[in-house]
């Protein structure tokens, strides 16, 4: 898939990761970790509304919601707790990138999106396996959500 198939938004995390140092790059996943938005009060308290995402190493937890609209408009949640800095920080990359988009570019998002980020000589493979279910995911409730 070309690059037009990713959001403005993304694509410009994308950039901000690849404008700087590897280990900046590990920073800047921090920052997105520190960032991610708290769960808002109908799923903090209710955590069984959540799936969690298996294959991450660390308990990642999300669900979505998609707008009943001609756009199709995609709220992400997600769950992750503060002492898994890399999975929060992937998840608030999505979250930044992807969060009130139509169905239809999430769905076009390219797979190895993940990978465009820089980091796969900075974290372990199996951690970014664990970013790509993340985003296969979300793509696959999405789909999901949009065919119900």
């Amino acid at each position: 898939m070309s690059d037009t198939a990713i959001p403005s938004a993304l694509a410009e995390i994308i950039d901000d990761f690849n404008a700087v140092t590897e280990r900046e790059r590990l920073e800047l996943l921090l920052e997105f970790s520190d960032e991610l938005p708290a769960l808002p009060e109908r799923f903090a308290e209710h955590p069984e509304l959540l799936e969690r995402v298996v294959e991450c190493q660390t308990p990642l937890f999300l669900t979505v919601e998609i707008a009943a609209t001609d756009a199709r408009e995609v709220s992400l949640f997600f769950s992750a707790p503060p002492e898994a800095p890399t999975s929060r920080g992937f998840a608030g990359v999505l979250a930044e990138g992807l969060d009130g988009l139509p169905a239809a570019e999430i769905l076009a998002v390219p797979n190895d999106m993940p990978e465009r980020l820089g980091l796969t000589r900075a974290i372990t493979p199996l951690r970014m396996r664990g970013m790509s279910s993340l985003l296969g995911r979300i793509k696959r409730k999405v789909a999901e959500g949009v065919a119900a």
